[in-house]
C-alpha cells in the first residue's frame, strides 16, 4: 500500500510536469548516439536505451511509454549505422531485445492504468454507499447539538463496519452506535439492516426495550436469510455490538440501553463518568442465546453536560510504542469545546497518536445538553469558548482530571 502510494504521488508530480519529463527522457535517448559517436569503438551505450522507456512507460502512461519506445530503437538504428555495424549480430540482438522490453513495459503501464481507473470508480462507489447508509447527522436535536465523524481503516476510501445515526421522538432524542463483526459483504448488509430499522422504529413513542426488540429481530432476519450463501460458515461471527441512548427533552438525565457496545463518556464539570450499564445485553445477532429485558440504565446530564459516543477504532488505536489511545484524558482536556470543535481534534489526535493508516474503522459521535426546552445554543459565545479552551490547553497538557 505504501509503495502504491509512492507511485501514484510520483505520477501525480510528473502529471504536473508532463511536457519537461518527456523532454528529459527524449534529450536521454539523443545522447546515447552522440556520445557513441565520441566513445571507442569496443564501447556501446546501447543498452541505457531501455531506462527512458521504463521511465515513460512507470510515471507518464503507456501512449508516452510507447512513443519513447520507438525513439529509442531509431536512435539505436542511428547509432548502429553511424558505426557501420547495423547488420551485425550483436546490434540486431540489441534491436530485439529493446524492442521486446518496450512492449512489455508499454503493456504493463496499460494494465497498470486499466487497474487505477477500476480503482478510483470503485473508490467513488464506496464513497457514494458510505454516504447512503451513514447519512451526515444534523447539528442540533431537541435540546442537545451533534457532530461526529467516521475514519475507515486502511486508505479510507473502503465501507467499515461500525455505524451510527439519530432519530427524534415527540419528547426525545435518541442515538444509535455500532460495530459490526464479520467480513464480506455481509458486513455491508448488517450495517444497513440495523440503520433501516433504528430509522424506521426509533421515532416511535416506543419505550426503548422495544425499539432493541426491534434492532434485534431485524438483525436475526438479516442473518437467517443470507443463511444459505457462500457466508453460511461465518453466521456464528456475525453480530453488532451496539449502544441506543435517549436524551429527554424536559428531563436532566439520558437513559442508556448497550447491547455489548463501549460505554458512552460523560463529562461533567471537567470530571469524565464512564456510562457502564450493570448488565448490558448480547450483541444485536445473539440476543437469541439469552433472554434480555434491554432495561435502560439512567445517568444524570444537565445542561453543559457533554456524552461521547465512540468505537474501538478509537480506544485501540496504538502508537509506535504500542501504546492504546488515551481517551479519556483527552476528553477531559478537551470537553469543554463545542461537540464539532471536540470530533474535529480529537479525530486528528487519534490519527497523530496512530502515525499510520487505521488498523480498524473509527467513528465519534459527540453530543452537549443546552437548556431544558430552551432555546439554540449561542453559537457566538461557544466559538469564544472554544478560543478560550484552545489557548488554556496550548503547550503542556494539563494534569489528568478524575474520572
Amino acid at each position: 500500500m505504501v509503495i502504491g502510494s509512492r507511485l501514484s504521488t510520483m505520477q501525480d508530480f510528473v502529471g504536473a510536469g508532463g511536457r519537461a519529463f518527456v523532454g528529459a527522457m527524449f534529450a536521454f535517448i539523443v545522447a546515447v548516439p552522440v556520445a557513441d559517436h565520441f566513445l571507442p569503438r569496443d564501447i556501446h551505450l546501447a543498452h541505457v536505451l531501455v531506462i527512458p522507456v521504463a521511465l515513460a512507460s512507470a510515471f507518464a502512461g503507456a501512449v508516452h511509454g510507447a512513443v519513447t519506445g520507438v525513439a529509442a530503437v531509431l536512435a539505436l538504428v542511428a547509432a548502429g549505422a553511424e558505426r557501420h555495424t547495423l547488420s551485425s549480430e550483436n546490434v540486431l540482438v540489441q534491436l530485439g531485445s529493446l524492442m521486446a522490453l518496450s512492449v512489455l513495459l508499454v503493456l504493463i503501464s496499460v494494465l497498470r492504468e486499466r487497474r487505477r481507473r477500476e480503482l478510483a470508480e470503485l473508490r467513488e462507489v464506496s464513497r457514494a454507499t458510505q454516504g447512503v447508509l451513514l447519512r451526515p447527522l444534523p447539528a442540533r436535536a431537541g435540546p442537545v447539538t451533534i457532530a461526529a465523524a467516521y475514519r475507515s481503516a486502511g486508505d479510507g476510501d473502503r465501507i467499515g463496519g461500525d455505524l451510527y445515526a439519530v432519530a427524534r421522538t415527540a419528547r426525545a432524542t435518541r442515538l444509535l452506535i455500532g460495530d459490526v463483526r464479520g467480513k464480506g459483504l455481509g458486513s455491508i448488509g448488517d450495517t444497513s439492516t440495523v440503520l433501516g430499522a433504528f430509522r424506521a422504529a426509533a421515532h416511535r413513542q416506543a419505550p426503548l426495550a422495544e425499539l432493541m426488540q426491534t434492532l434485534e429481530a431485524a438483525v436475526r432476519w438479516e442473518l437467517t436469510e443470507s443463511g444459505g450463501g457462500p457466508e453460511e460458515a461465518d453466521l456464528g461471527e456475525r453480530f453488532v455490538t451496539a449502544a441506543v441512548v435517549e436524551v429527554p427533552d424536559d428531563e436532566p438525565c439520558l437513559r442508556v440501553v448497550s447491547c455489548g457496545h463501549l460505554p458512552p463518556l460523560l463529562l461533567h464539570d471537567g470530571h469524565v463518568t464512564t456510562c457502564d450499564v450493570p448488565e448490558p445485553a448480547p450483541p444485536l445477532g445473539l440476543g437469541g442465546l439469552t433472554r434480555s429485558s434491554y432495561a435502560p440504565t439512567a445517568f444524570p446530564f444537565v445542561p453543559g453536560d457533554r456524552l461521547l459516543l465512540y468505537t474501538d477504532g478509537v480506544t485501540e488505536a496504538r502508537n509506535s510504542a504500542g501504546e492504546f489511545y488515551p481517551l479519556i484524558i483527552r476528553l477531559a482536556e478537551w470537553g469543554e469545546r463545542s461537540p464539532d470543535r471536540l470530533v474535529e481534534k480529537m479525530t486528528d489526535d487519534v490519527l497523530a497518536h496512530a502515525g499510520a493508516p487505521l488498523r480498524d474503522d473509527m467513528a465519534v459521535v459527540a453530543v452537549m445538553r443546552e437548556a431544558l426546552g430552551g432555546p439554540p445554543p449561542n453559537v457566538g459565545a461557544q466559538a469564544g469558548a472554544d478560543a478560550a479552551a484552545d489557548a488554556r490547553t496550548q503547550g503542556a497538557r494539563p494534569a489528568r482530571r478524575g474520572m
